[in-house]
């Protein structure tokens, strides 16, 4: 295969980076070493979109978390992804500490976050009633957000099918060589663990927690990046109106503390801890992370219903020993360009992330813009909340809508049959959950898994026996079930 562009990495960033490449006429592909997009640091994190008041001014962190941010209103609204400025309040507890939350206010203003501003106790209990007693004050910014991580990272990567991206899965990258085509011109080669072999003028790492292995192929100066584990609970949605705002503590050196937050699917989530470990897979939970929630998250809502956790689940941010985001060619026309260290605030920063990275490939290459770019994405309907008339007219078009297979989330048949049919489609069931969120709710999967993994082996072409949760090794049923 000869491409123009190879992107490594199928999370929020590479989805971002290939749908921002699809704008210029360039051949793109994506390579996933997973089944399908959203399946590293993308599908575990705190949802929410950053204001952009924490991050050291002038660093590449506050600049594209702060055009991240600017940019969502409208990416959400065009590829048809649910998002909602909720705002955001970082609570002081102690007015000994007031000077660390004035500084954080003028990283805010120095940053340009707008409507940024210091709330007192008796302001804020009118915000958030459920808050702490022993909260004084809190920093307020509401410009902050929430939004799915998933369906953002499958509306970018459909999205860019629809201009003619294409993906490759299941194929993790372990060469690449820079082969010279004469003078002062070259191409990459680049060589999959299967031995398959992909050549292509430009290579984009956005590979997360991999990122430093995949740059170290390339470059004499190395990176080193660590697993930084976050660990979460998830309370079901009768928990969601704890608060309506975003709710942090004052960050410290190891991250942002705990968090809690509404989810814009109306739960409450729980953290996430900070633990540096070595293991770029392991996201394990622990009874001491776990407990850490709890106790932490009490400190700044009253009264949080545990008895109502649902799941509780890790994920890994991709910490770089120099602390801010790598962006940018490797070296003087390597046609090399790195999108790595990105941890928090990465998913609010992936839209401004892969404008930046791809308006840097299309310089090198001279590409122009597509005059036909394919600029809006419909979503996947959700029937549940459709009108009654809606709802009606969808079903005599599509019978399967009419047909429930997920009670806690209220998904049809419908829906799991187009989040396999579109392109990329869901050839997992981790695949099927994060496009429709089947297997989300109360029951967690429970009751809706034999039957979508009937309509996964019907429609994908996929024996019962080979249905994965999501990577190869994680078969439900044994042959000759």
């Amino acid at each position: 295969m000869n491409m123009d562009v190879l992107v490594i990495g199928g999370g929020v960033i590479g989805c971002s980076i290939l749908r921002e490449l699809s704008r210029y006429d360039l051949r793109c592909v994506l390579v996933e070493k997973e089944e399908d997009v959203c399946s590293g640091t993308s599908k575990a994190n705190s949802a929410i979109v950053h204001a952009g008041f924490d991050a050291k001014p002038g660093s590449l962190k506050a600049k594209m978390n702060v055009r991240g941010n600017e940019m969502m209103g409208k990416i959400a609204e065009d590829l048809d992804v649910d998002f909602k400025r909720n705002g955001s309040l970082v609570l002081l507890f102690d007015e000994a500490d007031r000077p660390a939350l004035n500084d954080l206010y003028e990283k805010g203003i120095a940053n340009g976050v707008k409507d940024l501003r210091i709330v007192e106790r008796d302001e804020l209990k009118k915000l958030e009633p459920n808050i702490s007693d022993r909260v004084v004050a809190a920093l307020y910014a509401p410009t902050g957000g929430i939004i799915c991580p998933f369906m953002l990272t499958v509306a970018n990567a459909e999205n860019a099918a629809a201009n003619g991206a294409e993906f490759i899965f299941n194929k993790e990258i372990t060469g690449i060589e820079r082969v010279s085509d004469g003078e002062h011109a070259h191409h990459y080669k680049v060589t999959t663990k299967d031995k398959d072999v992909i050549e292509a003028k430009y290579v984009v790492n956005a590979a997360g927690v991999y990122a430093d292995k995949i740059h170290n192929m390339v470059s004499d100066r190395k990176l080193h990046i660590t697993p930084r584990a976050g660990e979460y609970e998830l309370l079901d949605k009768e928990a969601g109106g704890m608060v309506k705002r975003t709710i942090f503590q004052l960050p410290s050196k190891m991250g942002k503390g705990i968090l809690v937050t509404p989810t814009i699917h109306g739960n409450l989530l729980l953290g996430p801890t900070a633990t540096d470990q070595d293991d770029k897979e392991g996201t394990g939970t622990t009874a001491v992370g776990l407990e850490t929630v709890r106790d932490k998250s009490a400190l700044s809502i009253k009264n949080i219903p545990y008895g109502k956790v649902i799941t509780a689940f890790s994920g890994l941010r991709a910490h770089e020993d120099g602390g801010d985001f790598i962006l940018g060619e490797t070296e003087e026309g390597s046609g090399f360009f790195d999108a790595a260290g990105i941890e928090s605030p990465g998913l609010t920063s992936a839209p401004a992330i892969g404008e930046y990275i791809a308006m840097l490939v299309a310089e090198r290459a001279g590409a122009k813009k597509k005059e036909n770019f394919i600029e809006k994405r419909n979503g996947i309907p959700h029937v549940a909340k459709l009108s009654k008339e809606e709802r009606a007219a969808l079903i005599k078009e599509r019978p399967d809508y009419g047909v429930m297979v997920c009670r806690c989330e209220e998904i049809s048949e419908g829906e799991i049959v187009d989040a396999i049919r579109r392109t990329p489609g869901a050839r997992s069931l981790d695949g099927v959950k994060r496009r429709v969120r089947q297997g989300m709710g109360r029951c967690q999967a429970g009751f809706c898994t034999p039957r979508t993994m009937e309509i996964l082996s019907r429609e994908a072409g996929i024996p019962m026996e080979k249905i994965c949760k999501n990577r190869k090794g994680s078969e439900l049923l044994k042959e000759g079930y």
